[in-house]
């Protein structure tokens, strides 16, 4: 059998996104990465290893939730947006995005639903490692 050490189960923990669920979805993805990669040891480094080759992120970001923030960011400037037109510009099922991305996004403080559609946070822009353009100063309207 496979074998866990604290700091592996730490790991997959903190990118689970608090929901057992998703814990043992990556568990069983973390688990396979360590029969194939290893002795079949999941201590930190592996399942660090494992989940960035799986592209789950330091915050339990998968690629579907980057892809609605980069496309929010870059390409509707922050918002805000209708779901409806995000859900077009990623290619992606309105009630996956409404049920499955923004719970977790609206909870960590990704994203912001208002009544004229969704916004990006700051942290959504720090986290892609962008800036976010309502914060930079027009150097000549100062």
């Amino acid at each position: 059998g496979i074998q866990i050490e604290i700091t592996g189960a730490l790991e997959i923990a903190k990118r689970s996104r608090g929901t057992p669920r998703i814990a043992n979805r990556l568990l069983r993805r973390v688990r396979d990465f360590a029969d194939v990669k290893t002795d079949g040891v999941i201590h930190q480094q592996l399942a660090h290893e494992a989940l960035i080759t799986l592209k789950v992120d330091e915050r339990g970001l998968e690629q579907l939730d980057r892809d609605y923030l980069s496309i929010m960011t870059q390409k509707f400037s922050g918002g805000p947006v209708g779901l409806d037109t995000l859900s077009t510009a990623i290619g992606e099922e309105r009630g996956t995005l409404e049920d499955m991305v923004e719970p977790y996004l609206i909870q960590q403080g990704f994203i912001m639903r208002t009544p004229r559609g969704r916004s990006a946070t700051d942290l959504a822009y720090s986290h892609l490692g962008l800036t976010n353009p309502a914060n930079t100063k027009d150097l000549f309207n100062e």
